[in-house]
């Protein structure tokens, strides 16, 4: 039986895609039936006689898709798909948790953008308004306060400006040896 997810719905899984062929991918994927996600951001872009606003992907080169691991040749048959991401040959799929933190960032209509991936910082979560219960790190840029959220199989993030009266700081759990320390 396929790996799914706990709402019986099959897994997310990242999809490598030609340079600005994302939104392409996305209509012929849902035009499949596929759920598809692309999560976009409004970038501005300088041209010599204008400025222009676009929506630009957060996560360039990158289309998620739910999809049955067992049944993926018609998703990476789609014109534009080159690769699901993977480890060692095996697909990978993508836990279900940080597809929904980026969806509550775009749902939220809140001031995202790429990122570069970060392992260090501390770990917040969102305590109040939209982003109630999502987990991030907390980075400080030019006096604004930013909650970071990673895709960690593509090592990629986003940035977030948050106010920082939402965010409340993850207590660590001790780590145990053995189960004779939890039982003590």
């Amino acid at each position: 039986m396929p790996y799914q997810d706990t709402d019986n719905q099959p897994a997310w899984f990242a999809l490598k895609v030609r340079t600005k062929a994302e939104d392409t991918v996305r209509a012929a994927l849902e035009g499949k039936g596929y759920q598809v996600f692309l999560p976009t951001y409004l970038s501005v872009r300088q041209y010599s006689d204008r400025l222009r606003k676009i929506a630009a992907p957060l996560f360039p080169g990158y289309v998620f898709c739910r999809m049955d691991r067992n049944r993926r040749l018609p998703v990476l048959m789609t014109a534009g798909v080159e690769y699901a991401v993977g480890f060692g040959g095996k697909l990978e799929s993508i836990p279900a948790s940080e597809i929904d933190a980026i969806l509550s960032v775009t749902q939220a209509g809140l001031n995202a953008q790429p990122w570069p991936y970060l392992k260090s910082g501390s770990r917040v979560r969102i305590a109040f308004g939209s982003m109630t219960g999502v987990e991030g790190l907390l980075l400080k840029t030019q006096g604004t306060d930013r909650l970071i959220l990673s895709i960690e199989m593509l090592q990629r993030s986003i940035s977030v400006e948050i106010e920082r009266t939402w965010v409340r700081p993850l207590t660590e759990q001790p780590r145990l040896n053995s189960i004779d320390e939890l039982i003590k």
